[in-house]
């Protein structure tokens, strides 16, 4: 597929050039299932920390970038295990963008709520 862009700042990562972002932090969610996990720039992901993205601003972005992988692995290598990590959101690993907005805005609340602070 070439370089993806980083959700966070459009910059173009490629091999190498990028780190595993959490994107509702781990430190909430406790685990490194792959619907939570994208690749983003170093120096942005440092700055983000244990800090939560803006459903309004990010989540159509991470949406794209998820479905993306979904699909590419689906058809590249459907036996995969890590296919397995989407099956709690997605049963029939049809990656639905209501269903995952349903799944992901109420823990980004659930986690702003529980002391969480919003990226500025």
């Amino acid at each position: 597929m070439g370089p993806v862009a980083c959700i966070y700042t459009g910059k173009p990562l490629g091999i190498g050039d990028y780190v595993i972002e959490h994107f509702i932090p781990h430190q909430f969610v406790a685990h490194d299932l792959m619907w939570n996990l994208i690749p983003a720039d170093q120096s942005f992901n440092s700055h983000k920390s244990d800090k939560l993205p803006s459903f309004e601003t990010y989540f159509d972005s991470f949406y794209e970038l998820q479905k993306t992988g979904l699909e590419l692995v689906k058809t590249k290598n459907p036996k995969n295990k890590f296919l397995e990590d989407y099956l709690s959101v997605f049963p029939d690993l049809d990656m639905d963008k209501d269903t995952f907005a349903d799944h992901i805005k109420p823990m980004l609340t659930i986690a702003h709520n529980n002391g969480f602070q919003y990226l500025n």
